[in-house]
């Protein structure tokens, strides 16, 4: 097989033209601009191109297989020239259709929770010696890429309802086409795609009618918006499993859980991760996997990169990052640190840095979001609403969405610093939430300062 990626340096294009090459693969790609750690991983495989930028001379009659990235546009001339010799052109997600025909395939969709929920299934498999494929978008322990594609007779998906490709609209996960999907639940995201929410809950729909005849749909039903979704969409030909919170105990900030008669401790914690567990556990009963050996598993799972994720910690003060941005997983996680450390003050920095959280009109689904910290602040700086060409985000909008009269509102990262440093550290946790950098501050660094 021949492949060429246009746009081989995103962050999954380039995981999966590894993962062709290990599979024996002669695998080619172009990309006007690469970063770390894309450049040295594509480097080290001898995959790395030659010069920046987009060459047409590349694409020649025999290419099998065309893969096309996000970053590139619609009038790519490598795209261009794939068109006039009638090549295959794949999006993303296609081209893993493509490569899992003969497997079964797990897709794990919805707002919130998918990259947690499909690294605890890997965890689980991997661990229980199961051989499987997989595609999830973070680092995760034990696992030295993200996609991996062999020989294997199971895929396990994280399905993401993002657009697949410049020329290709429709979201990822309506591409992958599961025997066993999940959805975790469903709040509205990515609003420069999905202006209403009508057109978000619309993919959801498209979703579970994508789902192979006798595939099981696992999802959860204290999510009343999905569970509505479900009960108004039902098929005869699928099979259906809710799931909520399992029992479990916390103690001295340690939660355990039961799976039938067996108990376990666990590195994870908060209710919206023993639900991500649970839906994991049902994708592992149905791939073969017994309660004791998924209870054993799970107990060494420590999370996926960034979430919930151990930055410090001494005896009376921890610090976690957590990737969380839209609103239910910024709700989410702070109920979660909550309510393991009910006796600690809990302090929390929100990054607003997405397209949607940094739009005025959106403020309001942040409503309550912040209500569980006891010293709150949200941060945007200037720099990013200018990359994404957006107008000025008042302070004012801000508070008045969140609706905590506390709240500290910072766009400079000078005031940023001093609110940091002016909280105090004894006897809480500092939770920061942010998919960007906070402008360039070592948070790391900060941490063990905190904490020493």
């Amino acid at each position: 097989m021949k492949v060429h990626f246009i746009a081989i340096g995103g962050s999954v294009m380039h995981q999966l033209a590894l993962a062709l090459s290990r599979k024996g693969y002669i695998v080619t790609g172009s990309d006007d601009e690469i970063f770390e750690p894309a450049r040295s991983n594509l480097a080290h495989a001898g995959l790395l191109p030659e010069a920046d930028g987009w060459f047409p001379e590349k694409i020649t009659p025999g290419i099998d297989a065309i893969i096309l990235g996000m970053h590139a546009k619609g009038d790519n001339p490598e795209l261009q020239r794939a068109r006039e010799l009638g090549l295959k052109i794949y999006s993303f997600p296609e081209y893993i259709y493509q490569e899992s025909q003969q497997k079964t395939r797990v897709v794990v969709g919805g707002s919130h929770g998918k990259t947690t929920t499909t690294s605890m299934i890997m965890h689980v498999l991997k661990n229980t010696g199961k051989a499987f494929d997989y595609l999830v978008g973070a680092r995760l322990e034990g696992f030295d890429q993200s996609v991996n594609i062999t020989n294997a007779p199971v895929i396990v998906c994280e399905g993401d309802e993002y657009p697949a490709s410049a020329l290709e609209k429709r979201p990822k996960f309506h591409f992958l086409f599961p025997h066993i999907a999940i959805l975790t639940g469903i709040a509205w995201d990515h609003i420069n795609v999905f202006p209403t929410f009508g057109f978000y809950l619309e993919q959801f729909i498209i979703f579970i009618h994508k789902i192979e005849p006798g595939g099981l749909l696992i999802y959860n039903d204290t999510d009343p918006v999905l569970k509505k979704l479900v009960e108004d969409n039902k098929r005869d030909d699928i099979r259906y499993q809710p799931y909520n919170v399992p029992a479990h105990t916390i103690q001295q900030g340690i939660t355990s859980v039961a799976i039938g008669e067996h108990t376990g401790t666990l590195q994870v914690f908060g209710d919206h991760n023993l639900m991500n567990l649970y839906a994991a556990w049902f994708a592992c009963r149905e791939l073969g996997v017994t309660e004791a050996a998924f209870v054993q598993a799970i107990a060494s799972f420590t999370g996926a990169a960034k979430r919930l994720e151990l930055l410090a910690k001494n005896d009376h003060t921890i610090v976690y990052r957590d990737f969380a941005h839209a609103p239910s997983k910024v709700k989410a996680t702070m109920e979660a640190v909550r309510q393991q450390y009910p006796g600690r003050r809990l302090i929390a920095l929100l990054e607003l840095h997405t397209y949607s959280s940094l739009n005025e009109q959106f403020m309001k689904e942040y409503k309550g979001a912040m209500d569980k910290a006891d010293a709150a602040a949200v941060f945007y700086s200037g720099h990013a609403l200018e990359l994404k060409r957006m107008p000025p985000l008042p302070k004012e909008k801000v508070v008045e969405g969140f609706g905590k009269k506390d709240l500290a509102v910072l766009n400079q990262k000078e005031e940023l610093v001093q609110w940091l440093q002016s909280q105090a550290y004894q006897n809480a946790n500092l939770l920061l939430m942010s998919s960007g950098n906070y402008d360039g501050i070592d948070m790391l660094t900060f941490a063990k300062k905190v904490t020493n």
